[in-house]
């Protein structure tokens, strides 16, 4: 039988759940605006398309505490402190938080609700912890390519980079530095195969 959710784990685990959210979202944000700053516009695309992500999964905890308005929720957690101008060390530090939340946060929120009887809940926390994991590849990817100066250079003379500014397609190891159509940077550009990672509707 299941408990009641106010006196459950699973409802202070929710309110942790949607902390760690919203928390993330403005971390991947300020990193964004960090990555614009210094023309890897690409790369803050990544953070603001992971961010809307992020506003989702908060909105989905915050939705089973509909039934508690004005309820304060008493929790405590550990937040990381990320701010950097280092564009690398920004990917591998949220790919960091991506790794705990998928492999002990989500798992722990998941296990304790399903034993406390909130099946629907537990189904919740388990397939967002899947899609952090693929949040941490993402920031992995990336850093990855950072690291090894491969971020705008292919060891393929036919690789096809995109510029997301426009659209104009490039073949060659590296797009040009400067898109021929619209005249940005070669930052907007990413290999078209990225382009779906890149995706986002706040554009600054």
């Amino acid at each position: 039988m299941s408990l009641q959710l106010e006196k459950s784990q699973t409802f202070g685990n929710l309110m942790r759940a949607f902390a760690g959210e919203c928390m993330s979202q403005t971390r991947y944000l300020l990193a964004a605006d960090e990555a614009q700053k210094q023309e890897y516009a690409a790369i803050a695309r990544v953070f603001r398309f992971t961010a809307k992500q992020e506003k989702q999964h908060a909105k989905i905890f915050y939705g089973f505490l509909s039934n508690f308005p004005g309820t304060n929720i008493d929790i405590s957690g550990g937040f990381p402190a990320d701010q950097t101008s280092d564009i690398q060390k920004l990917l591998e530090l949220a790919a960091k938080g991506e790794s705990s939340e998928a492999g002990t946060v989500y798992p722990d929120f998941a296990r304790i609700a399903r034993d406390e009887g909130f099946t629907d809940i537990a189904d919740k926390f388990a397939m967002i912890g899947e899609i952090e994991n693929s949040h941490r590849k993402r920031f992995e990817y990336y850093a990855g390519l950072l690291r090894s100066g491969m971020l705008l250079r292919s060891e393929s003379t036919e690789e096809r980079w995109i510029c997301l500014n426009c659209g104009h397609i490039h073949t060659g190891s590296e797009p040009p530095q400067i898109c021929p159509v619209c005249g940005v940077d070669h930052g907007w550009s990413v290999r078209e195969r990225e382009a779906d990672m890149t995706f986002t509707d706040m554009l600054q």
